[in-house]
């Protein structure tokens, strides 16, 4: 879903924005000092946070996120069940969700400002990890929920269940349950599919299949997922969008479904979903011209 931002209408001040770094990586945090007072000439600054666990105010319009995707990811994380729009600044390496290279921050912040972007809302994932049914863990996130084998490494048996029913039983080396934004990392590497950002979907991919006939299964994000790994090792986890969140027992399930809250990115002109693919992903008819 695409929407006008709403300070489009609000031309009595001007837009107000909280600017998220990482306090564990200077070069960020040099940066952003560096584009602060460009930034301030067209946007009130109301709040710096360079610490994942810190609160953020809520007289805010839109959140300037630098450096890569790990820092969207815990941009998403920090802000919780109050998402304010993002504009992701491209300080890392690949930066599927931080696309905006820092050049073109400057060029494209008058035409945010005033509002001629778009706000485009993406699916978000609640997991949970529960116990004789009762929640354990309790997770938002935006990219993936995984369950890894952990050492010493045999093979996970882990029965998948879509909306109480056993859908499969995998033999692996583990499952990965994604949402769209989340096909073009770990999914992507263990042959998912890239499914569009803004599609209301999970992909369902174990990692090393036993069996060939097992591929990555993409159904609707109105249904709810539940893994139970039968005999898992020592050291099997799940982990959310980079965070290990425990350790798993048979006793245990984790449980994926849609949640309330949607991750909001603000998308300027030129900034569009196929050029993206092949920009970061090096798509090219020739390999002769890369």
């Amino acid at each position: 879903m695409a929407n006008e931002p709403a300070w489009a209408n609000q031309s009595h001040r001007r837009p107000r924005a909280i600017l998220l770094g990482a306090a564990d990586r200077p070069r960020i945090l040099d940066e952003i000092n560096q584009l602060l007072p460009d930034i301030k000439r067209h946007v009130d600054v109301v709040h710096i946070a360079v610490e994942s666990d810190e609160e953020l105010p809520e007289v805010a319009d839109f959140v300037l996120v630098f450096g890569g995707d790990g820092s969207m990811l815990r941009a998403a994380s920090q802000m919780g069940n109050r998402q304010l729009p993002v504009v992701g600044v491209n300080l890392g390496r690949l930066g599927f969700l931080a696309d905006l290279p820092r050049d073109a921050l400057l060029a494209a912040l008058p035409d945010i400002c005033a509002g001629r972007c778009r706000v485009v809302e993406h699916l978000m994932f609640r997991g949970q990890v529960l116990r004789a049914d009762h929640v354990i863990h309790d997770e938002l996130g935006l990219n993936e929920t995984a369950i890894l084998a952990g050492p010493p490494f045999s093979i996970l048996y882990v029965d998948l269940y879509v909306d109480g029913e056993l859908a499969t039983t995998y033999s692996c080396d583990g499952l990965i349950i994604s949402t769209p934004v989340g096909s073009t990392a770990h999914s992507l590497s263990t042959g998912g599919p890239i499914l569009r950002k803004n599609l209301q979907a999970f992909v369902i991919s174990p990692i090393s299949p036993h069996t060939l006939t097992v591929r990555p299964v993409v159904d609707t994000a109105d249904r709810v997922y539940e893994a139970v790994v039968r005999e898992p090792n020592e050291t099997t986890s799940v982990v959310m969008d980079g965070r290990t969140i425990c350790r798993l027992t048979e006793r245990e399930r984790v449980r994926v479904q849609r949640a309330e809250p949607t991750f909001k990115m603000v998308e300027v002109a030129g900034q569009t979903y196929y050029r993206t693919l092949r920009e970061k992903l090096g798509w090219g008819g020739n390999i002769g011209d890369r």
